[in-house]
């Protein structure tokens, strides 16, 4: 190989192709004030309707700092998607509620994800499918300082 080769380029180019098709995706344009990460955010908490969710789940889901969640959650408050309510058990905790405006948008969500994944991942065998997952876990573990300290 002549050139030198930078995994981190393409993982960057693969990040930011992700986030363009949902901008740019047809369905998309149906959703008002939806960013990439909030659309992430509400199916995360309607994957785990079963329990509480709160902000620090979303910090540990998505490998966010405590600033960068507040600023997904205060947003999607905002716009009407989330609310956050109290929990009996705590007085400090709030978890996070999806509204109906959230509940409307859902199927589209979801859609707008399993076709991605289904693009991205098309001509890829079933082993295949497992070895990138196994590849990706190591890359992001040989990044996280959280585990040298």
């Amino acid at each position: 190989m002549c050139e030198r080769y930078y995994i981190n380029t393409e993982l960057r180019i693969l990040a930011r192709n992700i986030a363009n098709y949902f901008i740019n995706c047809g369905s998309r344009k149906k959703i008002d004030k939806m960013t990439g990460s909030g659309s992430w955010i509400i199916a995360y908490i309607a994957e785990n309707s079963n329990r509480d969710i709160f902000q620090r789940d979303l910090e540990r889901e998505f490998d966010i700092t405590r600033s960068t969640a507040s600023k997904n959650v205060d947003l999607l408050v905002a716009n009407g998607f989330i609310k956050r309510e109290p929990v009996d058990y705590d007085a400090r905790l709030k978890k996070l509620v999806l509204t109906e405006k959230a509940l409307d948008i859902l199927k589209i969500i979801k859609k707008d994800r399993a076709t991605l994944e289904s693009q991205m991942l098309r001509g890829f065998s079933d082993e295949e499918k497992l070895q990138l997952r196994a590849f990706l876990k190591r890359l992001s573990a040989n990044l996280d300082v959280r585990e040298e300290l």
